[in-house]
């Protein structure tokens, strides 16, 4: 049964319009975070939750021109800002829920995802997709442009325990959907966990 994802739209629907003007300076530490993904020319990549694209030059740029790359999000105003900011250039767009996405078996060599953990209404469900369509010894990247200490304060909140994106929640998360966690990084400019697809 499908998820009733209703609220994350409506969250970035409304958000999407000025989304990147809120975040002007984080396009260096998405490039940054691709560079560590160690993609390949020619590597097939998605960003999952692309949001607005930010991440598409950079996937484009890792990849070259014969590389494929994809972005995959919920929420249609994200997908027409990331339009109009020009990024479809640099990669197919879908309107897709990472839960279920519209992808073969294994058909990629990576995939890269910033901010989404925290918005998977069933992150061991999804993580296990994302390894689904994820060849063996293929790369996650999990990305923030801040750390969970700093988006914590942004947002009034204190870490908790439970925090997803904590390294001893993520590491046993993800070994149960498939991945291995190869390095983990949590800094106040910046939170990136990178993992390889098992099997």
């Amino acid at each position: 049964m499908a998820h009733d994802h209703t609220h994350v739209q409506e969250f970035f629907g409304v958000r999407a319009a000025d989304w990147d003007t809120r975040f002007p300076d984080d396009g260096p530490a998405y490039a940054a975070a691709v560079a560590e993904m160690g993609l390949r020319p020619g590597a097939r990549v998605l960003d999952a939750g692309c949001g607005t694209g930010r991440a598409l030059t950079a996937l484009r740029a890792a990849v070259g021109p014969r590389g494929t790359v994809l972005g995959a999000d919920l929420t249609p105003e994200m997908l027409t800002a990331a339009v109009r900011s020009g990024r479809d250039a640099a990669g197919a767009l879908l309107l897709a829920d990472v839960a279920r996405l519209p992808l073969r078996p294994q058909c990629l060599d990576a995939v890269f995802a910033a901010g989404l953990i925290a918005h998977l209404p069933e992150p061991a469900t999804n993580l296990r997709e994302l390894a689904r369509v994820v060849r063996p010894g293929g790369r996650l990247a999990l990305f923030h442009p801040v750390g969970r200490t700093a988006l914590a304060a942004r947002q009034g909140r204190r870490i908790t325990p439970d925090d997803l994106r904590a390294e001893g929640m993520l590491r046993p998360l993800l070994a149960g959907a498939g991945w291995r966690l190869l390095s983990y990084v949590d800094e106040d400019d910046r939170f990136l966990a990178l993992a390889v697809r098992e099997g």
